[in-house]
């Protein structure tokens, strides 16, 4: 059991130094310069009024960019959304844009069915998906229209920094988005290349989309934007990693409802990609060097190395690619956030069911999802 622990340290170890080679790699790429500025047309689904959902919108009727259009989408005209986004209309009348009402939706996933109302609805080619609680500055358009320059180039997903809003659990959440998710995702960059799509943001070609059969094909999967990337990619379209990192405003859960939400993501990632699931045992040195040092307490130093190479791991995410304010004056969070995760990933071992805005459903095998 001993020889089993140190292997499991120091394989988290090689992990650490593959992040922090990874974020390097990512760091020396270099966006192209633009040639042209084609239209675009962004898809906003939403639910509610998140926290500082007016400036996460406005920040979208603010870009710099000559031709784009702004589809928003709400499941009922009752939706305490659309007062927002009507006096967001109102205040940016030069910037074409409109609010479909979608109706119930037909499957379980309801942000997919939006996608699908508005990507009927979108004028142009070239779409970003964006979710209510992201936040930009107004180079989003340029920087994704100079990166689908490659006509290969069918699907482009953000990296992002999670900003949290005033509760501990969200702070702790953000951090470890910051370092460990985001490591994780770089290093998965490294090895394999994109073979997957991150949520928050996505820009596609309409061809893209088209082939992999339109959002009919994502519509009962949990993790749609894990399979939207996955598909373009088996589909021979190549799938890249953005060189602009959004802000990912991830609200203020209390206890109680962040850790639902985090069982809700560790379930979905388990059916979506079981391997890899598995796989992120490495990803978590600290708790790995505390259980070892507890079974060999001689080896102490074991712990002091696992810290320093957890340490320049996540600061190559969180410094180096997002340039993150937050891990910077709360980096003593780490520790907690990496144990906190360590515990969770464990119990996303276990059951099949979570809860998703108020509603329980069961996820299948592969990833599909059902009303419980």
């Amino acid at each position: 059991m001993t020889l089993v622990l140190l292997a499991l340290v120091a394989g988290s170890l090689v992990y650490c130094v593959l992040a922090v080679i990874a974020a390097e790699h990512y760091g020396a790429a270099r966006a192209p310069e633009p040639e042209g500025q084609p239209p675009i047309s962004i898809l906003k689904p939403l639910a509610g009024v998140d926290l500082g959902l007016d400036e996460n919108l406005r920040s979208f009727f603010q870009q710099s960019y000559p031709r784009y259009e702004v589809l928003l989408a709400v499941r009922s005209a009752d939706d305490p959304a659309v007062a927002v986004v009507e006096r967001l209309r109102s205040q940016f009348p030069a910037v074409p844009s409109r609010l479909i009402v979608t109706g119930e939706p037909p499957y379980p996933n309801a942000k997919v069915f939006s996608l699908h109302c508005m990507f009927a609805a979108a004028r142009y080619d070239l779409l970003v998906m964006a979710d209510s609680d992201v936040r930009v500055t107004p180079a989003l358009l340029s920087t994704l229209a100079a990166e689908f320059q490659d006509e290969k180039t069918g699907l482009v997903t953000c990296p992002y920094r999670a900003v949290p809003g005033p509760s501990f659990w969200s702070r702790l959440e953000a951090i470890g988005l910051n370092t460990e998710f985001l490591a994780g995702v770089l290093v998965a960059r490294l090895l394999d290349g994109m073979q997957f799509a991150l949520g928050p943001t996505i820009a596609a070609r309409r061809q893209t989309l088209a082939d992999l059969g339109g959002f009919h094909a994502l519509k009962d999967y949990l993790a749609e934007d894990f399979v939207m990337g996955k598909l373009a990619a088996e589909l021979g379209w190549r799938v890249i990693l953005s060189s602009y990192a959004i802000e990912h405003h991830i609200g203020s859960q209390p206890f109680g409802a962040n850790l639902k939400h985090r069982m809700r993501w560790n379930r979905s990632t388990r059916r979506s990609r079981p391997w890899g699931y598995v796989g992120q045992v490495f990803t978590n040195p600290l708790p790995l060097a505390i259980i070892f040092i507890a079974a060999v307490p001689a080896w102490w130093p074991v712990l002091v190395v696992a810290a320093a190479f957890r340490g320049l791991a996540g600061w190559a995410a969180a410094g180096r690619v997002l340039h993150d304010p937050l891990t910077l004056r709360n980096w003593w969070l780490v520790p907690v956030q990496d144990c906190t995760s360590f515990v969770l990933w464990l119990a996303g071992f276990f059951g099949n069911t979570i809860l998703w805005r108020g509603r329980k459903y069961r996820v299948l095998r592969d990833g599909r999802f059902r009303a419980a």
